[in-house]
């Protein structure tokens, strides 16, 4: 049989086009590391989670110097900052993600081990 005869193959089935479309998306967020817990934690997923995955921050070994501008920069960029949660939030990124801190290395996936 010939797949052109096949009259279920020319319509498109709405939820397989649904599926297909989040599935990137799912699999992005599955693999995301969390914040690590602190009163900031909450925060930070409002402020910093909105635009990126928490993956790039948990990979950043910084001293507060860079943090202090990194902050600043992303609240000039647009992120939910209050003023009064400048400092808290440095001093969160700087005790959790210091430059002293060993390198972060991601975990492997079966999916990454593929070729």
């Amino acid at each position: 049989m010939s797949l052109t005869g096949c009259k279920s193959m020319s319509r498109v089935n709405p939820l397989l086009v649904l599926l297909l479309s989040i599935t990137p998306f799912a699999a992005s967020s599955a693999q995301s590391r969390d914040l690590p817990p602190g009163p900031l934690q909450a925060k930070m997923k409002t402020a910093c989670l909105e635009c990126h995955d928490s993956g790039i921050i948990v990979q950043q070994r910084l001293g507060k110097a860079a943090w202090t501008k990194e902050v600043d920069k992303m609240t000039k960029w647009g992120a939910l900052v209050d003023s009064g949660d400048r400092d808290a939030f440095i001093e969160y990124l700087n005790t959790n993600f210091p430059a002293e801190k060993e390198p972060y290395v991601a975990t492997r996936t079966a999916l990454a081990t593929k070729k």
